[in-house]
């Protein structure tokens, strides 16, 4: 199993519409991609939230070529309306992980 995560600092003035938005659109449609089995959002805790506060998004995925599939068909479009939405009030860093047990 393999974990897409995505971590984001999300500015205080658009956190609770931010956070609508991520829970009922945008990760569905990450799922609805197929490339995917679940999701998970978490909170980061014990971090500087002076600006905002920060959240990971994990995507599971079955295999590496899923994830793959993910990246070179439906990143793009996916990401591009993310800032077409929320222009520059956020930040986000992305890892590919594996889990190991």
């Amino acid at each position: 199993m393999f974990i897409y995560n995505v971590t984001i600092k999300v500015k205080n003035e658009i956190h609770s519409q931010w956070i609508d938005w991520l829970k009922n659109e945008h990760v569905p449609e990450v799922l609805a991609t197929g490339c995917f089995q679940d999701a998970r959002i978490l909170q980061l805790l014990e971090v500087d939230d002076t600006e905002g506060p920060t959240f990971a998004i994990q995507y599971f995925a079955e295999s590496k070529g899923a994830y793959n599939q993910y990246i070179e068909k439906h990143a793009p479009q996916l990401r591009q309306k993310s800032f077409d939405k929320w222009g520059d009030n956020f930040i986000a860093f992305r890892s590919f992980m594996q889990i190991v047990n």
